[in-house]
């Protein structure tokens, strides 16, 4: 079978990592509940910002965001793994800038998620992911924002969305611990 995943708050926790970011640089202690709480998908309101400001911060900040500590969610590598190790096919779909496609590849590797060279796809906006997932005929997709997957409700692909307060108002098969991968094939 052939399984994709989105990478940002899919596979790793970047908005919480980008969160602890913003406290450090800005010199705030905003409370990890604050964080837990947002039900966007935007992490700028708690330290005040507008969308103007939390956009030129995570730009300003897009880097060291990316290709630092963020961890994986938990089980997320291992789930990975053992798919391709039962024989499927794991592709990544991420709308990160093309400019962070090599960078992002090889530190997805770093981490031990396992990353074949053409199975990666970077640098298209949200919306465009549905020509690549098409074109792969993917078994299963997962993502976490719900505007990519509304744009591939009438697909023959199983979505997944990776819980998150955000997302819960859509009505899908949800993924909550990368555990319960198992369970799909």
């Amino acid at each position: 079978m052939k399984f994709g995943f989105d990478i940002d708050d899919t596979l790793i926790n970047l908005r919480q990592h980008a969160f602890n970011i913003y406290n450090k640089k800005l010199k705030k202690n905003i409370p990890l509940a604050s964080f837990h709480a947002l039900k966007t998908v935007e992490i700028h309101e708690p330290f005040g910002l507008n969308a103007i400001e939390g956009k030129q911060l995570w730009d300003s900040l897009r880097e060291e965001i990316y290709f630092t500590d963020c961890s994986p969610f938990p089980g997320a590598v291992e789930a990975l793994n053992e798919l391709v190790h039962n024989g499927h096919q794991v592709y990544y779909i991420t709308a990160r800038n093309k400019q962070f496609a090599t960078k992002t590849k090889e530190w997805m590797k770093e981490i031990g998620f396992p990353v074949v060279d053409h199975h990666f796809y970077c640098g298209m906006e949200d919306h465009e992911k549905i020509t690549i997932i098409q074109n792969l005929k993917l078994d299963y997709y997962f993502d976490d924002k719900p505007a990519v997957l509304e744009t591939l409700i009438d697909h023959s692909t199983q979505l997944y969305v990776k819980d998150h307060l955000y997302n819960e108002h859509l009505e899908w098969n949800r993924i909550k611990d990368w555990k319960e991968l198992k369970q799909l094939y």
